[in-house]
């Protein structure tokens, strides 16, 4: 599925990237990865965590990052797929992603566990870097 994009006349190569930057996002989480992860932030991000914690800047992410996300798949996956890209300048994007977790076996979670990250891009010489990231959870559901 391709995502809608605003304005519809936005390069696709500038699309396609935010979407191949968001899939390295999950491809770090899945093999917990906390420098393929790290890569992906401006030195000035911030970013909300989905248990609601606020980091500021790339070292407070870099602390949180190093602590929990080593060992925190124990062998289950998680799946992002990017829902709307809009463009608010050349150099300002923002990704609208539906994520979902799953557990060893690849079945979705009961009740499911999912979320809604927001990720607000700016454009650092040639590429995208995250500036503010939102990980929104879904409230629980049966699967």
């Amino acid at each position: 599925m391709t995502p809608l994009t605003w304005p519809t006349e936005a390069p696709t190569l500038d699309r396609d990237r935010l979407i191949q930057l968001v899939a390295a996002l999950e491809q770090s989480q899945l093999t917990e990865d906390p420098d393929g992860f790290l890569v992906l932030f401006d030195p000035e991000a911030v970013w909300v965590t989905g248990g609601g914690r606020r980091l500021v800047g790339l070292a407070e992410i870099e602390a949180f990052t190093r602590m929990v996300l080593p060992g925190w798949m124990n062998g289950g996956s998680v799946s992002y797929t990017v829902r709307h890209v809009r463009f608010l300048t050349d150099d300002v994007a923002v990704t609208s992603v539906d994520q979902e977790y799953f557990d060893v076996d690849g079945s979705p979670f009961s009740p499911r566990q999912r979320g809604m990250p927001t990720y607000t891009w700016r454009r650092r010489g040639n590429d995208w870097k995250i500036i503010n990231g939102q990980n929104t959870p879904v409230a629980a559901e049966e699967a």
